[in-house]
């Protein structure tokens, strides 16, 4: 493979395993010789996963602060895709989403940055970071279709001119890229794997590249470059000698002297609806480490997993059924959701100093949180009296698909009237995905989810008059790794239609429900009992700290505060509330409106110190 030269600070780069920066009279340099080098020094890469869009920006000083003063030197970011761009042509890089104001943040700590700007992420974020609006178009995602291709390279051409004045040489601090993750359990085409990566190189990228992988041979062989020097990382969470061993092996066989790196040591996990929140030992945890530190680098994955805010949290699957994760992303890390150092910060803070005493630490910075509880209801009204202040409906002969609609996550209300021609009628939604609510003239008929969508709805109503039928459909996430990101029920919404006894149902108005404009909700309206509504409560405050809004009272829906989707609550746990970071809140008046599906609801709120869960049975990690 022939790589161009480019002229960057005064010196020619060749080699893309190598950056330089100036540094005082000196060339700052690294390097990924036998063991990694900076500025001809062996240098360990001491890294922790902080998701810049998964934290408040206000909060980005402290988490990173807090990185560094556990001793570590590097700070690891995915780059999701689909909120960088969530429709074709519109991209973002504002707000929480300023990942170049991140950067800065970090390098003015003395921390250098691994970045994972790959087209997919999984970070068990919604479709992997891949955005929706690709299941509109005609192609193969995660493989050398021109059509995806194209759209990779639209996407690049916004982020990478954001990113190359971050690289090492110069004068950021970058010091390597991500072109595919964990491809080797997806896929092997290594075309794919190259476009990709000249990509990179053509847009300005002369940082050393990798790839991230299980350490296994079968994912090794298929997801890396190797055989191009594209350097080559492991992805696990325990067992550092045996996986090690396995990735020196794939290196021999190579002929590569590389440093070993897991890019995802594992220190918690991710957690599910209705599933037990999973814990670690801290100390095992902390010898774990130390294991990998023996004899190589390491990235922790998470330092601080922070939350999935608004309809963002990823999908696990299994079979035919996909399983979504919940809001937070606590991931039971070395700092909690909120950013304050867990028991496991400390055992890791013991262990280096006691085994690496040469990196420097610092005393950690500690967030405060305060509690109000009892505040009352405010005001209240119904989704379906408000609904045509809150979307603007999209008629069709047959339903259509969220996709087709134009919308990416949320919710989506189909409406029609049927007449009945029997005393009972048979209702049912044919490939709908994934939760479903059937109204009748405002009355809750059924709730299916997932697989039982398709079952026989039977409703009693007056023959031969008309009546309203009210189907809201919720999309609870696409799957974020595995073959399941092809499959058909990523596309959500209702995919085929409505049949009445066994005919198919006409004349659908369809109403968008991503809820971007909660100011637009009427609450002069009216509310009905055991309806979707929405809840309103203000409170007025005289400082600002985090807090959690406890949802025990609650049934199923998301939270706004201040005009923020702050993600989903489902009584079904394990989480039963609602993180509320400080930069969120205003001094004075602010509001938080909640938005019910089930029925379930109170006249009051508590605001918590602490977050509040369901007891679930099971194992530990």
């Amino acid at each position: 493979m022939t790589f161009h030269t480019k002229y960057i600070i005064l010196t020619y780069v060749t080699d893309y395993k190598k950056c330089y920066v100036k540094e005082g009279n000196g060339l700052a340099r690294f390097e990924i010789k036998e063991e990694f080098y900076l500025n001809q020094q062996p240098f360990k890469i001491l890294s922790g996963a902080i998701h810049y869009f998964r934290i408040q920006p206000d909060d980005w000083y402290h988490s990173l602060y807090n990185l560094k003063a556990l001793g570590f030197n590097t700070v690891e970011t995915y780059i999701p895709w689909n909120v960088h761009e969530p429709q074709k042509g519109q991209f973002c890089f504002e707000g929480i989403l300023d990942l170049e104001k991140f950067l800065q943040i970090a390098q003015d700590l003395g921390l250098y940055a691994l970045l994972r700007p790959s087209p997919y992420i999984c970070a068990e974020w919604e479709f992997g970071g891949l955005p929706a609006w690709l299941l509109k178009e005609e192609m193969r995602i995660r493989s050398s279709d021109p059509a995806y291709f194209a759209a990779v390279a639209s996407y690049y051409d916004e982020l990478l001119p954001r990113l190359v004045p971050h690289l090492l040489e110069n004068g950021g601090n970058i010091l390597m890229m991500q072109v595919e993750n964990e491809y080797g359990s997806y896929g092997e085409d290594k075309e794919y794997l190259r476009v990709v990566r000249d990509m990179m190189l053509e847009r300005g990228v002369t940082c050393p590249l990798f790839t991230s992988d299980g350490p296994w041979r079968g994912t090794l062989r298929a997801g890396t470059l190797i055989e191009d020097d594209v350097f080559v990382t492991g992805n696990f969470g325990s067992k550092a000698k045996e996986n090690f061993a396995q990735m020196q092996e794939f290196f021999d066989e190579h002929g590569k002297k590389w440093p070993l790196m897991c890019m995802e040591f594992w220190d918690g996990w991710f957690n599910r609806w209705k599933e037990p929140v999973i814990t670690r030992d801290p100390e095992e945890l902390a010898e774990a480490v130390h294991e990998v530190l023996q004899q190589g680098s390491i990235n922790l994955y998470m330092f601080h997993g922070g939350t999935n805010f608004g309809f963002m949290n990823g999908c696990s699957a299994r079979g035919s059924i996909d399983l979504p994760q919940v809001t937070s992303y606590d991931y039971e890390a070395l700092l909690d959701e909120q950013g304050t150092p867990t028991p496991k910060y400390f055992a890791i803070q013991r262990m280096l100093k006691k085994y690496y005493p040469e990196y420097p630490q610092m005393e950690p910075l500690v967030k405060e949180s305060f509690e109000l509880k009892d505040i009352p209801l405010s005001e209240k009204v119904s989704l379906f009296e408000t609904l045509e202040d809150v979307a603007q409906p999209i008629e069709s002969l047959y339903p259509m698909n969220m996709e087709e609609l134009g919308q990416n996550v949320g919710y989506l209300l189909y409406r029609t009237e049927a007449e009945w021609d029997a005393d009972e009628e048979r209702i049912r939604v044919i490939n709908g995905r994934d939760r479903m609510q059937l109204f009748v003239d405002g009355n809750r008929i059924k709730t299916q989810y997932q697989t039982e969508i398709g079952e026989d709805i039977l409703v009693s109503q007056q023959k031969q008059s008309t009546h309203l039928l009210d189907i809201l459909m919720e999309n609870m996430g696409r799957v974020n790794y595995g073959h399941k990101l092809l499959t058909e029920s990523q596309h959500k919404g209702i995919r085929t239609g409505v049949c009445k006894d066994l005919h198919f149902m006409l004349h659908w108005k369809q109403y968008p429900l991503e809820l971007k404009n909660p100011e637009k909700i009427d609450f002069t309206k009216e509310w009905h009992e055991n309806q979707p509504a929405f809840y309103a409560f203000d409170v007025e405050l005289k400082a600002l700290k985090d807090t959690y809004l406890e949802l025990t009272h609650f049934g199923k829906g998301i939270v706004f505060v201040n005009g923020v989707n702050i993600g989903r609550f489902w009584d079904v746990g394990p989480t039963l509330s609602l993180y509320i970071p400080h930069g969120l809140l205003t001094i004075g008046k602010n509001r938080i409106i909640i938005f019910e599906t089930e029925g379930k609801y109170s006249e009051f709120i508590h605001l918590v110190h602490k977050p509040t869960f369901k007891t679930i049975k099971g194992a530990k990690l």
